[in-house]
This record gives C-alpha cells, sequence and structure tokens, in this order.
C-alpha cells in the first residue's frame, strides 16, 4: 500500500492555480491592516510596560541619591566629636539636677548654720516614735517637712545656676529653720497627744 502511495505522488502533476483578478492587491492591502493592527496592540500592550520601567527608574535613582545623603549624614554624626553631648544627654540632666554648690561651700559662718539647723532635724526625726494612736498627726507633718525639702533642693538648683545671693542664701536658712521649728511643733504635739490619751485612760481606769 505504501509503494501504491509512492508511485500516486512520483505520476502525480499538480495543475497550476490561477488566482482571481485583483487577489495579489486585496491580499496585500489585509496583509498590510493585519501587520498595522498588530504593531499597534504591541504598541498598547507595551506602554504600561513602558510606564511602570520609567517609574521603577525614578524610584531606584531617587532611593539610591537619598540612600547616598542619609549615609553622609550618619557619617557626618557618627564622626562629629560633639555627638557625645547628644549620648550623654540623660547623664548631663541627671548632673544638672544634683546640685554642686551648698551653704557650707559659701562661707565657714554659713557652713556651721546649716549643719546646725540639720543635725537638729536628723535628731528629731530620729527620736519620733510613731504609733497607730499618733501616726495620721505624724504623717500631716511628713508631708509638710516633703514639701520644705523639695523646696530646698529647687533653691540649692537655684543658687548652682546663678549663683549665690543674698535672697536665695536667705531663703535656704530660712528653710531649714522652719523644719527645724515643724518638727519641735511635731514633739510637743505627740507630748499633748500622749498625755491626752493617758488621762483618758486613767479616766477609763477610774
Amino acid at each position: 500500500m505504501a509503494q501504491d502511495i509512492k508511485k500516486m505522488f512520483e505520476n502525480y502533476t499538480p495543475e497550476p492555480v490561477q488566482l482571481s483578478k485583483g487577489h495579489e492587491s486585496r491580499f496585500a492591502s489585509k496583509l498590510d491592516k493585519a501587520f498595522s493592527e498588530s504593531i499597534s496592540e504591541e504598541k498598547n500592550t507595551s506602554m504600561p510596560w513602558l510606564k511602570i520601567a520609567a517609574v521603577a527608574l525614578v524610584l531606584v535613582t531617587v532611593s539610591f541619591f537619598g540612600y547616598q545623603q542619609l549615609s553622609k549624614v550618619d557619617s557626618k554624626i557618627n564622626s562629629d566629636p560633639n555627638n557625645s553631648v547628644v549620648e550623654n544627654n540623660t547623664e548631663n540632666v541627671e548632673n544638672v539636677n544634683k546640685p554642686k554648690l551648698t551653704l557650707a561651700d559659701i562661707s565657714p559662718d554659713l557652713k556651721k548654720v546649716e549643719e546646725y539647723y540639720m543635725t537638729g532635724i536628723n535628731v528629731q526625726l530620729a527620736s519620733l516614735k510613731i504609733n497607730e494612736e499618733n501616726r495620721d498627726l505624724v504623717n500631716g507633718y511628713m508631708q509638710r517637712l516633703a514639701e520644705l525639702d523639695k523646696e530646698y533642693t529647687s533653691l540649692n538648683i537655684e543658687l548652682n545656676k546663678v549663683g549665690p545671693s543674698e535672697t536665695t542664701v536667705t531663703a535656704l536658712i530660712d528653710n531649714l529653720k522652719m523644719r527645724l521649728d515643724l518638727l519641735f511643733k511635731l514633739k510637743n504635739k505627740l507630748k499633748e497627744l500622749k498625755t491626752q490619751n493617758n488621762e483618758e485612760f486613767k479616766a477609763i481606769q477610774t
């Protein structure tokens, strides 16, 4: 069978194809139209990608130069010897809040005055005997003492900032005096309270 087919093709002579009149021009016109549509589709398809590529190029360029600028800034900050001030900011704030100059540093007489009041305050505080009967009374005085202590710290900070002045020194001494007087008053109040409680106890016993 294969041989028969081979013989058929050997004996086959193709007849010439007759094209109709104007067929070639019509075919060429269709070909041109199809080609132009194909190019147009390629352009329309490639336009978004071209836009995306352009935007991406801009972003990459901006990012690159931005990174270079940031790197220069970081390098400048790291190489700046004054940068230690920023790094030690917390330490500097703490140092400002710690008074370096006190009354004792101004003159020997002021040192004696300060030591006299501070010793008296500490002695009175150490001698306090707190119990359930006088706790509320003591707490009230302690709150006032805490306020005076806070004011004393603020005055010391002012002393270090602006330097010694008659106003500041007088305010510091008055603060110490008020604290010691307040503790003397507390001690007297505690004595009165104790005496009152003893009398009430005796009255109950009788």
